[in-house]
């Protein structure tokens, strides 16, 4: 009685130790977007506003995290109503027959104090690639008012457009080659 006692607290044990939390992505606090260069002169910025992120772990640092990242390609916002119906035809992001982006990680590893590299991969325009990406760890805190755990990651990063067969019409005097990616956001249990 004794044996099952200790091998029950120890299956209790272990599962605790090693249960997994899921983190949901809190839209209102989150932002994920891009910019590329436009005619070498300036900087174009979008986001997108329906996505879904959510972070799997077991540790509260983080530390085996693993993402995952669903975009509807149909929410692309660039504050001009032409230029984002543009970006959804076939010259861009052809939404029509790629309707998702998706980003699965393969390994988040701490490289000093917050900073982690987030490795994983991206499907973007039917292409999958892996790409490597810089994660900040901003920290944990309760929320006032839920009473709930909030984390927050800003996560950074660059894809070369001609790696997804993106855009490959536009010569790079007009699209810049390199789509720099930026993710800030604010995740509960």
């Amino acid at each position: 009685m004794k044996k099952i006692t200790i091998i029950a607290s120890l299956l209790a044990l272990s599962a605790t130790t090693f249960a997994q939390t899921t983190w949901s992505v809190d839209k209102a606090h989150s932002r994920l977007g891009y910019s590329v260069s436009h005619m070498t002169i300036s900087e174009q910025e979008g986001n997108f506003k329906d996505y879904d992120v959510k972070i799997t772990t077991t540790k509260d640092d983080f530390s085996d995290a693993s993402f995952e990242v669903t975009i509807n390609v149909n929410s692309i916002n660039t504050e001009n109503e032409m230029r984002d119906k543009h970006l959804k035809s076939p010259d861009f992001f052809d939404a029509e027959k790629f309707s998702t982006i998706t980003f699965k990680s393969t390994s988040f590893k701490k490289v000093s104090g917050k900073q982690y590299k987030l490795t994983g991969d991206l499907t973007l325009h039917g292409v999958t690639k892996p790409v490597t990406l810089t994660a900040v760890y901003n920290g944990t805190v309760e929320n006032p008012m839920s009473k709930k755990p909030v984390a927050g990651f800003t996560i950074t990063g660059a894809i070369k457009r001609a790696d997804f067969g993106f855009a490959t019409a536009m010569p790079a005097a007009v699209l810049g080659e390199t789509i720099s990616l930026r993710a800030s956001g604010e995740f509960t249990k």
